[in-house]
């Protein structure tokens, strides 16, 4: 795949504060036959479906049906924040973006992981990844397409799916949720404002949190490298767009000004979106963020449009 089409770049490019690279290339997946989605569910909600288990915990999701089909459906997976200790599946900055979706004709499951400090660091990787594994089990039951999957979050869901796009099997994350004969890889990701490199200290990852989640509160130590997403980039990464407020102050801008370097670096076709007066959360600060959030939904919306249609 090459890059973001004229007109896709030409709406990124309305916020005026964009920095892009479009290079690689990527070979296309070949999925199975699966067939069309029962009509009966477009539009319909399914809440609380287990996709797998670990640890005796049945992970949950909620799967939002499109409402629109034309055969086997790309799927949007939604992962929620709140610094891997709290959220939900039915919250967070993302929850917005899932009306647009389906209308596009997305399948989106929004997930819940174990959470910390009850369980540490990889749990909450490793459930994320047994969900997309579950799809992929899963696809002639929901429809979908197992070679068409993204995944979008914010916050700690933002770093989640961005090691979700970043590592394979080799990482060690695949966990023991289920479905083992699958791949947990996906075709396109949306980071909104997550850690990327938590190595380096910034009051998101300031003790006693990071040891809450990690179980250490020494930046230095290999389990931190392990979760910094910025540790796995490589050249056959799926393409990545980030959106990250210029005001944020509990993950600041750097931390995705850092995994966006990496990522051009390596020929991965990434975007940086620097939100004006956009806070965590791309909450307003000193002002009205620039692009409005209504427009951000449209943008998120037409990345996945042009690497997952």
């Amino acid at each position: 795949m090459n890059g973001f089409s004229k007109i896709s770049l030409a709406v990124l490019l309305l916020s005026g504060l964009i920095a892009a690279t479009a290079c690689g290339s990527q070979a296309p997946l070949l999925s199975p036959a699966i067939a069309p989605l029962n009509p009966a569910k477009l539009g319909a909600v399914e809440r609380d479906v287990t996709y797998g288990t670990a640890d005796g915990v049945a992970l949950k999701m909620d799967i939002y049906y499109p409402k629109v089909a034309n055969g086997p459906v790309p799927a949007v997976v939604y992962v929620h924040g709140g610094g891997w200790t709290k959220g939900d599946k039915a919250s967070g900055a993302g929850q917005r973006d899932i009306a647009e979706l389906i209308a596009r004709g997305y399948l989106v499951p929004a997930v819940n992981y174990r959470l910390a400090p009850q369980y540490k660091f990889p749990a909450q990787i490793e459930d994320v990844k047994c969900a997309i594994r579950f799809l992929r089990a899963s696809a002639a039951t929901y429809g979908l397409d197992p070679g068409r999957i993204g995944a979008w979050g914010g916050s700690a869901g933002g770093h989640l799916v961005a090691l979700l796009g970043l590592t394979d099997v080799s990482a060690g994350f695949e966990g023991s949720g289920g479905y083992a004969n699958q791949s947990s890889r996906v075709q396109a990701v949306v980071d909104m404002f997550g850690p990327a490199d938590l190595t380096v200290g910034f009051e998101g990852n300031k003790s006693p949190l990071i040891e809450q989640v990690f179980g250490t509160s020494d930046h230095a130590s290999q389990i931190i490298k392990q979760a910094s997403p910025v540790m796995y980039v490589s050249k056959d990464d799926p393409p990545f767009l980030i959106l990250h407020g210029e005001k944020d102050n509990l993950v600041p801008l750097g931390q995705s000004q850092a995994l966006y370097q990496r990522l051009a670096s390596a020929g991965v076709p990434v975007a940086l979106i620097i939100v004006k007066n956009g806070g965590h959360g791309l909450m307003p600060v000193g002002g009205l963020i620039t692009p409005a959030r209504a427009e951000i939904t449209k943008i998120i919306a037409n990345f996945f449009d042009r690497y997952l249609k």
